[in-house]
């Protein structure tokens, strides 16, 4: 399983964006430019955190995007989920009804356990808490 390059775009996006200090805005230029974003998919990125809750955009001159919350109140999981949709390790762990072996299934547990820690783990991780690893780096 792995998430959508929008997703990992949307993540340096946010990650670069918080690093900035208290309401700066950046124009989607530098952000595309600085964070190697193709900038087609940095607007549509930018227009669904924007729907989400996450950034806040403005024209003009003095516009740009800027994070809508603290740092610490964006968790992985919020940016993910937002481009990509609810994290799903398989069908079957949302819809019981599409496996072959319904409620006999050996895996479906592990599917269940797995994904909630995964979904745990990114829950718990912040951005802000991101920026104190290694003081924010967004290369992988």
């Amino acid at each position: 399983m792995q998430i959508t390059k929008q997703a990992d775009y949307a993540v340096r996006a946010v990650l670069y964006l918080a690093k900035l200090s208290d309401g700066r805005r950046a124009p989607t230029s530098q952000i595309a430019r600085d964070q190697k974003i193709p900038p087609s998919f940095l607007a549509k990125i930018v227009s669904q955190l924007s729907v989400a809750g996450m950034v806040q955009t403005s024209r003009g001159a003095r516009g740009g995007v800027t994070l809508a919350r603290e740092p610490s109140e964006i968790s992985l999981l919020e940016v993910i989920e937002a481009i990509d949709g609810p994290i799903a390790l398989n069908e079957c762990v949302t819809d019981p009804s599409v496996c072959t072996f319904g409620s006999d299934c050996p895996v479906h547990g592990v599917w269940c356990e797995s994904q909630a820690r995964l979904v745990k783990d990114l829950s718990a991780t912040t951005f802000g808490g991101l920026l104190t690893r290694g003081n924010g780096k967004t290369h992988h």
